[in-house]
């Protein structure tokens, strides 16, 4: 686990400490609330120590591909495209039941999240350290936990005024705001195969809709022209918070311990998003049907969602928030899978298409990528010495070698 130290017996190397960073004089340690040292590599026998060395060690435009990265990458992202698809199933099984409460739903992830991740870190850091953290960089985490609260609420919310179709659609800009935003504000400068790459799997998600279109599965009967755009707004605000959340947390979760992040996305999470639940929620609450299915699914959706809130920091660490989100484009896949036992659906012949597709562009954006692929982020400085030692991250590879976790 990052920011743990040795074990007695065990030489431990301490990275280059980045200016400002906390030193505990006596013991001759960065503390936990930095950038934590990294354990278990003897100075004199550690074989690679730069990011140059790491990279020269395959070659090619296809270097990435002979990695374990680039396969740990790939089934990573769909193991997190089915999550978010089984978090929309247990939704859709819950609105069955009558019970639609968008934003209480999502409360109880952040309760679990804040359990599990907080406790962590005050048992790392100690209360006193923890609220110096709360003080100095709570700021961040409060941006940050607002706009992913926002922006599960408002595209949840758009699916009650607007078509499947132009909530997919407009799901695109997400990947828009993404890429603005890493171009931007964190200098990240995008391969023309990765432009290519997002194309294609745009363009597989494209027939995805097509094939939605044709058999009706996109239907706009009974919605009014008025709340759909209504819906259609909403949906934007929402992809636009979540495209600025995905940039934040690879942000953050560069440069701090995962737990510590994950840990503070639920505390002021489980604040932002109880206070919404009580404004808004409160009618749909006392409407709600409450018995043992309903309590099973809200069970599934926060276990899973939970799972995915945990795995998403590596995701972040070992790619990027672009690459992020093309992922988790196949989740409408997915998602017909899951329903033909769940709700009875039929697959399309154009779905298996769709897919090879998308996972194509997934492919074609990393070629021409060295051996860290993504791993690396031009915020952190040449040797990523800038950045947390953790799972994932190419630090971690620089100092340990050829290790991903």
């Amino acid at each position: 686990m990052e920011g743990q130290h040795g074990k007695s017996g065990v030489t431990e190397h301490y990275a280059p400490r980045p200016a400002g960073t906390d030193f505990d004089k006596s013991s001759g340690a960065v503390s936990a609330h930095a950038a934590p040292e990294v354990t278990g590599v003897d100075q004199d026998t550690a074989a690679i120590t730069t990011v140059e060395e790491v990279q020269a060690t395959k070659k090619g435009w296809f270097a990435y591909f002979k990695t374990r990265d680039f396969y740990l990458v790939l089934v990573l992202g769909q193991i997190l495209a089915i999550c978010i698809t089984s978090t929309n199933t247990f939704s859709s099984l819950l609105v069955e039941e009558g019970t639609s409460i968008p934003a209480f739903q999502s409360f109880f992830n952040y309760v679990l999240l804040n359990i599990i991740y907080t406790s962590f870190t005050l048992y790392r850091y100690g209360f006193k350290r923890w609220s110096r953290l709360l003080l100095k960089d709570g700021w961040k985490y409060i941006i940050f936990s607002f706009l992913d609260v926002e922006g599960n609420y408002f595209f949840v919310l758009a699916y009650r005024y607007t078509t499947i179709l132009s909530a997919q659609l407009i799901n695109f800009f997400a990947i828009v705001v993404v890429v603005i935003v890493s171009f931007v504000f964190l200098r990240v400068r995008y391969h023309i195969t990765q432009v290519v790459g997002i194309l294609i799997a745009i363009g597989g998600v494209g027939i995805l809709i097509g094939s939605d279109h044709i058999t009706g599965a996109t239907s706009s009967d009974g919605i009014s022209k008025g709340n759909q755009v209504k819906g259609d707004l909403f949906a934007l605000l929402g992809a636009t918070c979540y495209g600025v959340s995905n940039v934040l947390e690879e942000f953050l979760v560069s440069k701090r311990p995962l737990y510590e992040v994950v840990g503070q996305l639920g505390f002021w999470g489980m604040i932002w998003n109880g206070a919404q639940a009580g404004i808004f929620d409160r009618q749909q609450f006392q409407k709600a049907t409450w018995n043992g299915k309903v309590g099973g699914y809200l069970t599934g959706y926060t276990l899973i969602l939970s799972l995915f809130y945990s795995l998403a920091p590596i995701m972040f660490r070992l790619s990027s928030a672009a690459f992020f989100n093309i992922s988790l484009l196949t989740g409408n896949f997915w998602g017909v899978c899951i329903g033909v036992k769940v709700f009875g659906l039929s697959i399309h012949w154009m779905y298996p298409i769709a897919f090879v597709c998308i996972v194509g562009g997934l492919v074609i954006y990393f070629v021409g990528k060295k051996v860290l692929g993504e791993a690396t982020k031009p915020w952190l400085g040449r040797n990523q010495e800038q950045g947390v030692a953790g799972v994932g991250t190419a630090r971690r590879r620089v100092v340990r070698g050829d290790t991903v976790v």
